[in-house]
């Protein structure tokens, strides 16, 4: 039997899930980082954008693209698992360019976002972008839409779903309806025909309990990062008064 490809491997892994067994994905912010979630046993990784931004000193949505594509290679580089890059909306480059730029660093996936200096793209011109990404990406890449309607105020169910289901028609692999209510998650899983992902917030509901209400795919954001420099805080902060 043939072996799959990286790639078909991480796409796998978001299909025939069990209710309350969510595809896990940690979210690294540097090679070690990355090395520390594969040592724990997790199947696939996925950097979160504004978690490495703060890694290389900058604010969420503030890195320079080649900043951005050269963290994610050095993350890539430092383990054997599958990892799934956010690049945001694609720093301006065209979807040949853009394609061209994440499979270099040896990514197999990538989270795209339908919003851009502050405000939600028209759904039909980000459909239309997105096509493009797929057409140019083949099957090389797990494109995973991320619908910002919640997080840009909009919390419309019906706006999600429309976004989220011309996105899947545009040739997207899975939806990330960001920071979407519990309630409104199993309503999207049903409407939407691809692997829902969403967010884990130490606030709110557990990964396990956002797998029963129809997510595939569970991510934590910054949130990790923002833990592990919490902690660094907590030892600067005991050795300063000598702890």
């Amino acid at each position: 039997m043939a072996q799959l490809t990286p790639v078909a491997a991480f796409r796998a892994l978001h299909h025939g899930r069990a209710p309350g067994d969510p595809l896990i994905l940690p979210g690294p912010w540097d090679a070690a980082s990355a090395r520390v979630f594969e040592e724990a046993g997790f199947p696939a990784l996925a950097t979160p954008s504004a978690g490495v931004a703060a890694s290389l000193g900058y604010a969420d949505g503030e890195t320079p693209g080649d900043e951005m594509f050269a963290a994610v290679t050095r993350i890539v580089r430092a383990v054997s698992v599958p990892v799934s890059a956010d690049v945001e909306r694609g720093y301006g480059l065209s979807p040949k360019e853009l394609v061209a730029r994440i499979l270099e660093t040896g990514a197999v996936g990538c989270n795209l976002e339908d919003s851009e200096f502050g405000a939600l793209v028209d759904p039909a011109r980000h459909a239309d972008w997105l096509a493009e990404v797929r057409a140019e990406a083949g099957d090389r890449l797990f494109i995973n839409a991320r619908v910002d309607t919640y997080i840009m105020g909009v919390q419309d169910l019906d706006a999600t779903i429309a976004r989220a289901r011309a996105y899947v028609t545009a040739g997207a692999d899975g939806v990330y309806p960001y920071g979407a209510p519990a309630e409104h998650l199993p309503k999207i899983a049903a409407a939407v025909p691809a692997p829902v992902n969403q967010v884990a917030k130490t606030d709110g509901p557990t990964p396990r309990r956002l797998g029963e209400l129809g997510a595939a795919r569970v991510t934590f954001g910054p949130g990790l990062q923002g833990r592990a420099m919490n902690a660094v805080r907590d030892i600067a902060q005991q050795l300063r008064t000598g702890g």
